[in-house]
């Protein structure tokens, strides 16, 4: 192992979970907004310490991991990951997504649904699907580091496949603020040409003088908790190389979003209080080693796994069907529902 891989991975050795917790603040003011979901709003619950607040949930926390490592202006990983695996699909020719960028990972619809037999055929035998039979893990694991190794970070779940087929997240995080209240405001939309909003042009046709309220919260403590399940990392069996490389790409996720940028929604800018300290709570006292120290280890790691993984591009041709046109089809309009301006996706891993 090469040493500067040795000094970040030694103090984990015999840990089954490194577990930190990050205080955060709103990069300017106090208030901030937090997650909202469908038919529900802000997420608040009553503890034993007081009234809570979800500001961002496991889901979109995993999707936020995961673009850390992406780089739009070349439509692929940054370059201090270049060599893992991953499923780029095109559409005419041209870029569509990838399964670093899907919810569900090597579980998109499409993936699924693209030309050609990658996920009909290729995954199924690699995996060795068989409903009749017990499931082959190990191969399974194998074939989840071949395609697509953040489906081994974030968790997937191949249920159009066989619905034995699905691992937990090994790296799952949540920001939850404590002490919290409401901070209402409000505003109007100005429409400079004609104000009233009582006739049939104006308000429901977009024009018009348009007030609205508002919820903001603020809260005695932001914090931002992390998870890394390094028994489960482990408990993988598919060897000390891998092993090390997934423990390095879950720590790079940490730090480089914590590095980065936290601006969750228009009204929700965060920072960490210390974002040169991050001391883990469990093993206590373990640092979350420096961007650089991070990227140094990850191309050693990456080059020792480079035999078993590759990057596949698919082809996906059907015609994009918007989201008006699937509500028609079913018979349903859910325009009236409200979320905030970063929705919750989620990933298909959880037990």
């Amino acid at each position: 192992m090469p040493e500067e891989m040795n000094a970040i991975l030694t103090p984990l050795k015999n840990v089954s979970r490194l577990l930190l917790t990050i205080p955060l603040k709103p990069l300017q003011g106090d208030r901030f907004q937090p997650t909202g979901f469908p038919s529900l709003g802000a997420a608040t619950y009553q503890t034993k310490d007081g009234q809570k607040l979800l500001v961002e949930s496991a889901q979109s926390m995993a999707n936020r991991f995961e673009a850390t490592c992406w780089d739009t202006a070349v439509n692929g990983p940054v370059a201090a990951l270049a060599g893992i695996s991953h499923v780029t699909v095109n559409r005419g020719g041209k870029f569509l997504t990838d399964s670093m960028l899907e919810a569900h990972r090597l579980n998109s619809a499409y993936i699924e649904k693209s030309k050609g037999e990658f996920f009909s055929k290729t995954l199924v035998e690699a995996i060795g699907v068989n409903k009749s039979e017990p499931t082959d893990r190990k191969r399974f694991l194998a074939t989840l580091l071949k395609y697509d190794i953040g489906s081994l970070v974030h968790g997937v779940f191949l249920e159009s496949l066989d619905g034995r087929l699905r691992i937990a997240r090994t790296l799952s995080s949540f920001i939850e603020a404590s002490g919290v209240m409401v901070a209402p405001s409000g505003g109007a939309k100005i429409d400079r040409i004609q104000a009233g909003k009582d006739d049939e042009k104006t308000a429901s046709g977009g024009f018009g003088n348009v007030p609205f309220s508002r919820d903001e919260f603020v809260a005695d403590r932001i914090d931002l908790h992390i998870n890394l399940d390094l028994a489960q990392i482990r408990g993988f069996g598919l060897g000390d190389a891998v092993e090390q490389l997934l423990i390095l790409l879950a720590l790079y996720r940490v730090r480089k979003l914590v590095n980065g940028d936290l601006r969750l929604r228009t009204a929700c800018d965060l920072e960490p209080i210390d974002s040169k300290n991050l001391v883990a709570t469990r093993p206590e006292g373990f640092v979350i080693p420096s961007l650089t120290e991070l990227e140094n280890a990850l191309t050693s790691a990456i080059k020792a796994c480079k035999d078993l993984m590759v990057h596949t591009t698919v082809t996906f041709e059907d015609d994009l069907k918007k989201a008006k046109d699937k509500k028609e089809d079913n018979g349903s309009d859910d325009s009236d529902q409200d979320v905030s301006d970063s929705e919750d996706n989620d990933t298909g891993s959880d037990d």
